[in-house]
């Protein structure tokens, strides 16, 4: 198998708003975007999103890694998304977990390294 590249799909139900949170918000480059397929990357990593969803709330398990988790649950919301589960310390595990939704319906988690 020549694999080219990897794709981490969402489903969007308003493409335009969609990338402007992905980008905007949580700060993802944008390959290109159209009304029906966008490809967004940070890295080697390619969240794209597909056009046609109907903005009802799906887990995906996508995870971003972040310096700060709590301001980045404040950025999420600003943004247009919301907080589903704050921010909740596992010490057992060395992080901090909050589990967020983007403007699409589309669940992920947010953690922080506690080092």
């Amino acid at each position: 198998m020549d694999i080219q590249q990897v794709n981490f799909m969402l489903m969007a139900q308003d493409m335009d708003r969609a990338v402007a949170f992905w980008c905007d918000t949580v700060g993802l480059g944008k390959r290109f975007a159209s009304p029906w397929w966008s490809e967004l990357t940070h890295g080697d990593t390619t969240v794209a999103l597909h056009g046609g969803g109907d903005g009802t709330f799906r887990k995906t398990g996508l995870g971003v890694q972040v310096t700060d988790v709590a301001s980045a649950c404040a950025e999420v919301v600003a943004g247009g998304g919301a907080v589903r589960k704050p921010p909740e310390s596992r010490p057992n595990e060395g992080l901090t977990l909050a589990e967020v939704t983007d403007t699409e319906g589309n669940g992920f988690g947010l953690s922080q390294l506690d080092r």
